[in-house]
């Protein structure tokens, strides 16, 4: 994850403008975004397993059920919300907005540093219990 954040913060151009003439760039940067998405979705579903939390009916439900003890449900849904684009990207869905990919790419994508620094209280707060 830190990798991919990393690529991102690298590659990022500085307008939108730019962004939206830059298809070689783009591709890789949406790539980042699906694949950003996708590590936080398997962490998700990797503490739901090791919490013993249950079997989830959907790859969302990860989200939902440490809601609450491991991600506040603010940040749960700004996360749902990443998953949802992320499939938009994937399964191509729609024309993909130019604009919303530069805008998830300078403001969402501290949604996903929340997300890890989230895991890691979490995690820190359960080994010293």
């Amino acid at each position: 994850m830190d990798q991919y954040l990393k690529e991102i913060e690298e590659i990022i151009p500085s307008s939108s403008a730019e962004y939206s003439t830059d298809p070689m760039r783009k591709r890789a940067l949406e790539r980042l975004i699906q694949i950003t998405v996708e590590s936080v979705m398997d962490v998700s579903a990797i503490l739901v397993k090791e919490m013993r939390l249950g079997l989830p009916y959907g790859e969302e439900d990860f989200l939902d059920k440490i809601s609450g003890t491991v991600l506040s449900p603010v940040l749960v849904e700004k996360l749902r919300e990443m998953k949802g684009f992320r499939n938009i990207l994937v399964h191509g869905y729609s024309q993909i907005d130019d604009e919303r990919v530069y805008e998830i790419l300078t403001n969402d994508i501290e949604d996903v540093i929340e997300f890890k620094e989230a895991v890691i209280e979490f995690l820190r707060r359960t080994e010293d219990d």
